[in-house]
This record gives structure tokens, C-alpha cells and sequence, in this order.
């Protein structure tokens, strides 16, 4: 079977003007849940789009120009999905990390990494994931100013974390493989959200989880999806 994943970020990576930074979306255990979501918001967006102008099939709902009852009835239309959400409390972060544009990446992708292995790890125990059963992992992000060597070092951070397995050399231990049995490579592609209606999701989702939680009523969101707290 193969996984796919999508993913956006809301809120901004810096300690000095903000306190909360998120990433959000959606996994899907096989291609036709995923095909049937894809309908299923892009059927969703149709019914708002003309209150926003749109009038062409390229529109684009982003988050930030939404009303909020209408980036709640988005959000619900995802209710069936599974949906993630990995939230950094910056004020908790060493501030060494926020020192240079590298060491916020490699942070970043630090975080990216290990919460998606805890979502499959939470899956797993769920009984909805079969690790031996995993032979491909495919990840769509929403398009940024990641340089191209740092979107390679992510894409072959996440292969040795779940193809590979991991060696921790100070302690000289290994930690095995989570899909032992992949036989692909990771995919990891980022596109502009224009041209897929589930980075516009997760977007969507990454939104709400941020607006609560920097609000104070994240209870609202609590078994809404799977959340991994950082650091």
C-alpha cells in the first residue's frame, strides 16, 4: 500500500514577534480516499467561491481571505479524514535555532520528520496502519523558499527515518525502520497550492489549528486531529 500526505504551515517561524507555528493536513492509507476527498473540497470550494469574486475554475480560497464560518465549514468538510497537526510553542525553542536560515530549516524539517513518524506511529497502534504492508510514501507540500538542496535533505532525512532506520552514534544504538518493508523511495514534491485542492485542505486545517491555539481554545480542536507538540 502507499501513503500520501499533504501538508501547509501557518504562522510564522520567529521567536521575537511570534509565539505559535503549525504544521497541518491530511494522510490517506490508499489513492481512492485521497481521489474521493479531492472531489469532495473541491465541491466545497465551488459553493464559496462565488462569494469571493471567483468566477474562473483556477480560484483559489486561501485561509487568510476567508471569513471564519467559512474556513470552519472547509475545515468540517474534512471531518471523515485523517487529519494532523504538529504545533511548535516557539517560546520553548533553544534560541540558538532561530540564529541563521539554515538551523530554522534544519529545525523545521526536524519537526516535520518526527511528527509525521508519531502520527504513523498513533495509526499503527490504532490498528489502521500495517507497517510491512508499506511500500510507498508520497508527500505533497505547499510550495515556499526552501532551497533545493534543503527539500533533498528533507526527502532523504524522511527515506532513512522510515525505509532505513536511523543510527544514534553517541549512543551507539539503531532504531529500526518503520515501513521495514517499502520498497519505493519517499516522494516529496512541492506545488502551488493553486493547482491542488488538498494543500489548499491543509492549509485550511493548519489555519484552524493555529488560530485556536494562539486564541486559547484549542479544547475546541482536541480529537479533531491526530496533534504532535513541539518541542
Amino acid at each position: 500500500m502507499s501513503i500520501f500526505v499533504y501538508g501547509d504551515e501557518s504562522g510564522v517561524f520567529d521567536a521575537a514577534h511570534h509565539d505559535v507555528f503549525v504544521f497541518g493536513g491530511l494522510v490517506f492509507l490508499n489513492k481512492e480516499a485521497r481521489d474521493a476527498e479531492y472531489r469532495r473540497f473541491i465541491a466545497a470550494e465551488r459553493k464559496l467561491a462565488p462569494l469571493y469574486g471567483a468566477t474562473d475554475r483556477n480560484f483559489e480560497l486561501k485561509a487568510c481571505r476567508l471569513k471564519n464560518k467559512h474556513k470552519a465549514g472547509l475545515f468540517r468538510s474534512t471531518n471523515h479524514c485523517i487529519r494532523y497537526a504538529f504545533v511548535v510553542d516557539q517560546r520553548n525553542v533553544n534560541e540558538n535555532i532561530f540564529s541563521s536560515k539554515k538551523s530554522k530549516q534544519r529545525y523545521l524539517d526536524y519537526v516535520y520528520k518526527v511528527g509525521l513518524k508519531r502520527v504513523f506511529g498513533r495509526l499503527i497502534q490504532a490498528g489502521k496502519l500495517k507497517p510491512s504492508s508499506v511500500s510507498g510514501l508520497f508527500i505533497r507540500f505547499d510550495e515556499h523558499t526552501t532551497a533545493t538542496d534543503g527539500r533533498y535533505e528533507l526527502r532523504e532525512a524522511i527515506e532513512q527515518e522510515f525505509k532505513f532506520g536511523t543510527h544514534n552514534f553517541k549512543y551507539n544504538t539503531f532504531h529500526p525502520p518503520l515501513f521495514p518493508g517499502m520498497q519505493g523511495t519517499v516522494h516529496l514534491e512541492f506545488r502551488d497550492s493553486k493547482n491542488d485542492a488538498l494543500i489548499r485542505a491543509s492549509d485550511i486545517i493548519a489555519n484552524q489549528m493555529w488560530y485556536h491555539e494562539i486564541s486559547g481554545q484549542f479544547e475546541k480542536m482536541e480529537g479533531k486531529a491526530i496533534v504532535v507538540r513541539f518541542p
